[in-house]
């Protein structure tokens, strides 16, 4: 049996949701370990709907553990509101299927004022965040000045560290024209909301652990996608966290050894939100009808999607630095129809061919993408659920940008339907 890291391979909004929730049930423990409530999730269960932004997806299966891992930035009142919105469509929460790392940092009231100021000022490069504190939580986590799950239980710890806090920040505001903290009001805000926050807080790198060594599966579900990795992806216009395979380990505590097979989440065609490089946006009619045919609106954020055609450049290096072993599509049927089909194989930069997107932001403007044409199909791949019910060409599609990226196709998912999914090899067991 394998324990399953599912990532992003592309800007974030690749279908994630789905593929984990249809990846739970072979599972035992889901596990989210980077990202805050600013990556959105959809499910389609027996036609419910239900959306998920900080709450593992395996929270809506009966019968799974859900962990919320030290790696995540967790905003308590949003986790209440989430919980309550949930419990409000059937759905059983509880401390026997979810679990929050005790070290898991906070993000406040503070955190979201400093991020939307900040995304407010005329004379700095927007990157286009979605406003809900994330960025800053990561900072002071890195400054060691956060505030964990922890300390909520014990004042004589709190209150000093939420000094410390305010020192920092009552300067910062200060420079873009905001009044100090209510150090008062914080605290009170803090120790109101800290029961619904420390029911759930437990030693989660133990108990993960001890699932570990009594054979049970564990499914890391990632959030937004590889290109916003603050290392990897294309910098500014990031996240604030690791997103690929690796922060899996660090973002649960459970060390690089527990990972056994990497299953990234890659849509059939691209798109992105926000601000930042697209090298293959189409800003024409094919692009309009990806974003509708798709419905390429963010589930958080409600910003519609930039669209554009497969990058296999991008995604094989982001196969590449997550050490993916196989890939599962997604969208595919958002193509039903078109005529032509276009796979950027590569960049042109002057004179220079490249096969992968270089790191200098100067560069990433100017690269021009390759394109390799290919026939489309006229057939509907909407919810086919195995290779004999996909036209030819939908399959020479598939197996193309297999050679391209140089990584197999585990799953081929067909609608946002959660059964309507080819499986070719399950990550859990083959």
């Amino acid at each position: 049996m394998a324990n399953v890291v599912v990532v992003g391979a592309q800007w974030g909004d690749e279908g994630k949701g789905k593929l984990v929730d249809w990846l739970s049930e072979r599972a035992d423990v889901i596990v989210r370990f980077q990202g805050g409530h600013n990556a959105g999730h959809t499910l389609v269960i027996d036609k419910k709907v239900y959306k998920l932004s900080l709450l593992p997806s395996g929270i809506v299966r009966g019968g799974k553990l859900s962990i919320i891992g030290n790696g995540v930035v967790l905003d308590p009142w949003h986790l209440a509101e989430e919980i309550a919105k949930l419990r409000g469509q059937g759905v059983e929460i509880t401390t026997d299927n979810l679990l929050i790392a005790e070290n898991t940092p906070l993000i406040l009231p503070v955190h979201v004022e400093l991020d939307q100021n900040r995304e407010k000022q005329k004379s700095t490069i927007k990157i286009g965040t979605t406003g809900r504190g994330i960025g800053p939580a990561y900072e002071d986590k890195v400054g060691r000045r956060t505030i964990r799950v922890a300390d909520l239980a014990d004042v004589k710890t709190l209150e000093p560290r939420v000094d410390r806090l305010l020192n920092h920040h009552n300067t910062v505001r200060k420079g873009l024209g905001l009044c100090d903290v209510d150090r008062s009001v914080l605290m009170e805000k803090l120790m109101a909301v800290a029961p619904s926050v420390l029911q759930f807080a437990a030693p989660v790198w133990k108990i993960l652990s001890e699932k570990r060594k009594s054979g049970k599966r564990i499914l890391f579900e990632g959030a937004q996608g590889s290109l916003l990795d603050i290392d990897f992806g294309t910098y500014p216009f990031v996240t604030s966290s690791n997103v690929i395979a690796g922060q899996a380990a660090t973002g649960s505590g459970m060390g690089p050894g527990a990972i056994d097979f990497v299953l990234a989440i890659v849509k059939a065609y691209t798109t992105r939100v926000g601000e930042g490089p697209f090298p293959t946006e189409l800003n024409d009619a094919d692009g309009q009808r990806l974003g509708e045919r798709g419905h390429e609106f963010g589930v958080v954020t409600g910003r519609k999607r930039r669209c554009g055609w497969f990058d296999a450049a991008l995604v094989r290096q982001t196969c590449a630095t997550s050490g993916v072993n196989g890939i599962a599509l997604t969208k595919l049927d958002v193509l039903d129809g078109f005529e032509k089909l276009k796979i950027c194989v590569g960049y042109k930069l002057g004179s220079e061919h490249l096969d992968y997107l270089p790191f200098a932001a100067d560069k990433q403007t100017r690269c021009v993408p390759i394109y390799e044409e290919m026939e489309g199909w006229t057939d509907s791949t909407k919810s086919a659920r195995s290779w004999a019910a996909l036209p030819a060409n939908a399959i020479k599609y598939v197996r193309r940008i297999e050679e391209l990226i140089e990584c197999p196709v585990t799953l081929v998912s067909t609608s946002p339907e959660r059964e309507d999914t080819i499986l070719v090899k399950d990550p859990f067991t083959d």
